[in-house]
C-alpha cells in the first residue's frame, strides 16, 4: 500500500501528517505540543536515560516537523484503519522536532502492539485465517473467528477408522488440527483428509475436542464448541444453513477444500495421492 500526504499546521499548535511508514504499508502520523508529549522530551524511552536509534523519518514528516517545531510526530501501525486519534498500543514511537524544526529524537512506545504485517507473518489465506491473526495481536476480535469459520469450509485430516485426527495442543489439551484454506492444508503434508463445513465437523469431533485452526500458520488458534455455537445462535442459525462456498482451489492432486469436486465426493475420506 502506499499513501501521500504533506504535514499541516494548525493554530493550536498541533500538526498532523501521513506518509509511507518506514516499515511495511502505510501508518498516520499525528504532531503534538513536545511540551506537553509524554516521554523524556528527549527522544528518549520512558524511563531510560539512554536515548533509542532514531529511525529515518519521510519527507512528509519531515516537512511536517518544518512547519510545526516543538512537536512530536507519532508513526501509527499501518493495520489501524479506525477513526479519530489511534489508540496507544497502535503507535509505533514518535519524532520529536526542535525549536528550528528538526528532527532531533525518537521515542519507542512501550505499549504498541506490532500488527501481522509488521510482524513479518505472511498474507492470510482466506477470510478465517485473515480473523485469527488479527484476533491474536489484538487488532480484531476473537469472536470474528467463529464468525467467519461459520461460513467456511475447513479440512481435517482423517484417521485409518474415518474419523478426524486428534492431537495434543500445547497446553496437552485434545484438539482436531484444522486448516482454513489449500495452502495451510499442503504445510501439514499429503494426507487423506476431509473438507466439511464447521458445524458439521463439531458434530463428528469427539467430546471434550477443540479445534484447533491453522496450526502451520503464525497463529494457531482453538475454537471451542461453545463459542462456534454462541455465534451461530446469535445469527438465527443461519449461518449454518448457508451456503458455503468452494475456497481456491488447491494445485491438482492435492486434495484440498474446494478442489472442484462434487460436495458429496468432498464429504468423503480421500487421499492427497
Amino acid at each position: 500500500m502506499s499513501a501521500s500526504g504533506a504535514g499541516t499546521g494548525s493554530g493550536t499548535g498541533v500538526s498532523t501528517a501521513t506518509g509511507v511508514s518506514t516499515g511495511s504499508g502505510t501508518g498516520v502520523r499525528t504532531g503534538t505540543d513536545a511540551r506537553t508529549a509524554p516521554g523524556t522530551g528527549a527522544g528518549g524511552a520512558a524511563g531510560s536515560g539512554t536515548p533509542p536509534a532514531m529511525p529515518p523519518a519521510p519527507e512528509d514528516i519531515r516537512e511536517a516537523a518544518r512547519t510545526a517545531p516543538d512537536h512530536w510526530f507519532a508513526m501509527t501501525d499501518p493495520a489501524w484503519t479506525g477513526e479519530g486519534a489511534p489508540p496507544s498500543w497502535a503507535v509505533i514511537g514518535q519524532w520529536r522536532s526542535d525549536a528550528r524544526g528538526d528532527l532531533v529524537g525518537w521515542q519507542d512506545n512501550p505499549d504498541y502492539r506490532p500488527s501481522p504485517g509488521m510482524l513479518g507473518w505472511p498474507e492470510p489465506t482466506d477470510d478465517v485465517d485473515a480473523a485469527i491473526q488479527s484476533a491474536a495481536t489484538g487488532y480484531g476480535p476473537p469472536e470474528a473467528v467463529a464468525r467467519a469459520a461459520a461460513t467456511a469450509e475447513l479440512a481435517v485430516f482423517t484417521a485409518p477408522g474415518g474419523g478426524p485426527v486428534v492431537a495434543c495442543a500445547p497446553d496437552g489439551g485434545p484438539v482436531v488440527p484444522a486448516y482454513t484454506g489449500p495452502a495451510q492444508l499442503e504445510r501439514a503434508g499429503a494426507l487423506a483428509h476431509r473438507v466439511l463445513p464447521a458445524d458439521q465437523l463439531f458434530a463428528m469431533i469427539p467430546d471434550g475436542c477443540d479445534l484447533y485452526l491453522n496450526p502451520t500458520g503464525p497463529a494457531p488458534m482453538r475454537l471451542t464448541a461453545a463459542d462456534f455455537e454462541e455465534v451461530v445462535a446469535g445469527a438465527g442459525g443461519e449461518a449454518g444453513e448457508e451456503t458455503v462456498e468452494a475456497l481456491a482451489p488447491g494445485p491438482p492432486g492435492v486434495g484440498a477444500p474446494g478442489d472442484g469436486a462434487p460436495a458429496d465426493d468432498r464429504d468423503q475420506e480421500r487421499d492427497a495421492r
